[in-house]
């Protein structure tokens, strides 16, 4: 059975939040079309730590090489990493907070790009090591437009999850929503949805 990983990143309630309500539909179409499993990772409850050095070395220390400290600070990278190489979709609820990706979305990222694991270097560069999946991204922002010079953040995400082999990725947006025509904006986003979970 094939399985949907929601990763969600809005501080707002479901009520609220413009991502939240674009990705929820699209899961919610998705797993009925195809009987998939759901797991979800909401990253704005689900607080992750920042990288440091201590637990970037553990992450890149092989599992039975580990101390028990290192054991503990890699277990959040090896549990959404689980979480990644289980999916066969992802599906990512975004909003833009001051042009680019929240900060908790940039911890899960530096988190789950492990050399050896997720990618590897090779003589003709890095290669992703999480081919074969799909993902989408679901994106509200109040006034920058996707696509924009001023838009840091889907290129951002579209390129990290190349990075790690996900090259498959489509982009919904509901963007510049706090300006004219907004609700038309969000209205057209969910249509999109909607057409993509058919």
């Amino acid at each position: 059975m094939s399985t949907i990983l929601h990763i969600t990143a809005s501080i707002r309630n479901d009520d609220q939040s413009v991502s939240r309500s674009l990705s929820n539909r699209l899961v919610e179409g998705l797993a009925a079309r195809t009987g998939a499993l759901v797991a979800i990772r909401n990253l704005a409850t689900n607080q992750l730590p920042f990288i440091d050095e201590a637990r970037f070395a553990a992450n890149l220390t092989p599992h039975a090489e580990r101390s028990a400290e290192q054991q503990e600070l890699a277990a959040i990278g090896d549990e959404l990493i689980a979480e990644l190489e289980a999916a066969d979709t992802i599906v990512f609820g975004v909003p833009v907070y001051n042009f680019s990706v929240p900060a908790t979305v940039k911890a899960w990222a530096d988190l789950v790009a492990r050399a050896g694991t997720t990618f590897r270097y090779t003589a003709n560069g890095p290669e992703g090591l999480l081919k074969g999946k799909r993902a989408f991204i679901a994106v509200a922002s109040g006034g920058m437009p996707v696509g924009s010079p001023a838009d840091f953040m889907t290129p951002w995400l579209t390129h990290f999850l190349g990075f790690i082999g996900i090259t498959d990725v489509q982009v919904v947006a509901a963007d510049a929503i706090m300006g004219a025509g907004g609700e038309e904006k969000i209205a057209a986003a969910h249509q999109q949805v909607e057409l993509l979970a058919a």
